[in-house]
């Protein structure tokens, strides 16, 4: 399992004792191709500081009858691009990328302590989602979350946050839905990313169950 920092490894076994590795990169798929009785499962990735992995990889797992599962965040997208031809996607993002809500891996980009695997910035994708879920509490309108997403786009990926967010809310936004939105982002914001990585794990241990 290619995993950190959407989830930490300790969180991880208390879902499934499996052989949780650091975020994918090109090359890493290779040594597994002749393993038997394996499932893999994809949910971090390296997009930037080196290559990311290759769809040709992924496809040399599957050609030999290899189980992939991906999800939360570089695996969600591979399995958006490859799942006609067998890999497994689970998860919202994965749903977002295969409907075309979202497009780009810049959406779950973040960096991250190479030692720890700890984030140290906030993906798009966990923004817009509770962003989307202010607009359906009636905090702010579409519009507005739109307007406040567009901007935060333009941000090298690094450097979002949720305190970035509220920065261009701030001026975007009437002094009480300004804080409206602040409360809710504090206290309720929810991380999309997490949960979906959860949801590879545990999808996993149902496979594993199933074909015991």
């Amino acid at each position: 399992m290619f995993l950190g920092p959407s989830l930490s490894h300790t969180e991880a076994r208390n879902i499934l004792d499996a052989d949780y590795r650091p975020p994918v990169k090109r090359g890493d798929l290779v040594s597994i191709y002749g393993e038997k009785n394996v499932v893999v499962g994809i949910i971090d990735g390296i997009f930037f500081s080196d290559s990311a992995v290759g769809h040709r990889e992924i496809i040399g797992l599957l050609e030999r009858g290899i189980t992939v599962v991906g999800g939360g965040s570089m695996g969600a997208l591979r399995a958006s691009e490859l799942k006609d031809f067998g890999m497994i996607g689970v998860g919202r993002i994965f749903d977002m990328y295969s409907s075309g809500v979202i497009e780009g891996d810049d959406e779950v980009a973040i960096i991250f302590n190479p030692e720890t695997l700890e984030p140290l910035s906030e993906a798009l994708i966990n923004i817009r989602y509770n962003l989307e879920r202010a607009v359906d509490r009636g905090i702010i309108t579409e519009s507005q979350s739109k307007d406040i997403i567009n901007e935060l786009k333009a941000v090298y990926f690094p450097e979002r946050s949720y305190e970035k967010a509220l920065e261009i809310a701030c001026e975007k936004l009437k002094r009480n839905e300004f804080i409206r939105l602040r409360e809710y982002l504090l206290n309720c914001a929810r991380d999309l990313k997490k949960a979906d990585a959860e949801l590879v794990i545990t999808t996993i241990k149902n496979l594993i169950q199933q074909e015991k």
